[in-house]
């Protein structure tokens, strides 16, 4: 008998239902998606597969060339009910978890992560050892969204449903999270906590001083660390960033 989680990790695998869409603007978590895929968990029962270990339902997918789907020789997996579409790159070792979404194009480099339920649009490029947070729980907490061809650099860190903006550019070893103060110094002006990054914006790592609350930090002359937006994408940031058409 087939459980009731077995068509929405079939539709997700598909690109037909999403863990995450955006509705007049604004991302929001699917809750019903995530529901299931819990369900899928408590289900799943211990096997053995070629000497891995896990539940006998989540399983990783295998892949054929009719797919359209480069999966590079080297320990990369995509676990069951995420969505790879076709031209995209996957470069070993890399993770692709339940219910991400990776959209046409994109490049996910070695030592890359794309978490639970994390939505990735077209074109982006995921550096190597890039972090994209997943979340399952609290079931109604937004994943991380990296919009259409946004370049994300090596070593950074997104988590706790950041959303990055279609075609930013997110420096190496930035890490970002709702705790992450964002100086915008092209607007002059402080993001709120945990906002999303503005579209086309360039970010780079930072630090800042820390505040009178933290007298004694401040004293000795530490800093905390932050991210700050230097520019906005122009046709120079363009050129540098242009992804090759001959490695799809």
């Amino acid at each position: 008998m087939t459980q009731s989680y077995e068509k929405t990790l079939d539709l997700l695998e598909k690109g037909e239902l999403r863990a995450a869409t955006k509705i007049d603007g604004v991302w929001q978590a699917n809750t019903a998606v995530k529901q299931a895929i819990l369900e899928a968990f408590r289900a799943g029962e211990l096997v053995e597969k070629n000497g891995f270990v896990d539940k006998h339902n989540i399983f990783p997918q295998s892949f054929t060339p009719e797919r359209g789907i480069r999966l590079v020789p080297g320990g990369s997996s995509v676990r069951r009910g995420a969505y790879v579409a076709r031209g995209v790159i996957i470069m070993p070792p890399a993770y692709i978890n339940i219910g991400a979404f990776v959209d046409e194009g994109t490049m996910v480099d070695s030592h890359a992560l794309v978490g639970s339920c994390a939505q990735i649009g077209k074109g982006v490029h995921l550096s190597a050892a890039v972090q994209i947070g997943g979340v399952l729980e609290p079931i109604g907490m937004n994943p991380v969204v990296i919009e259409d061809h946004a370049f994300i650099g090596a070593g950074a860190v997104i988590v706790e449903g950041i959303v990055v903006g279609e075609r930013a550019v997110i420096a190496p070893g930035v890490i970002l999270s709702k705790g992450t103060p964002i100086y915008d110094c092209v607007q002059k002006k402080i993001l709120p906590r945990g906002s999303a990054i503005p579209a086309g914006a360039v970010v780079v790592p930072g630090t800042r001083p820390m505040s009178d609350q933290q007298a004694w930090g401040k004293e000795i002359g530490l800093n905390l660390n932050c991210a700050i937006i230097i520019k906005y994408r122009d046709e120079k940031s363009d050129a540098s960033l242009e992804l090759e058409s001959l490695l799809r």
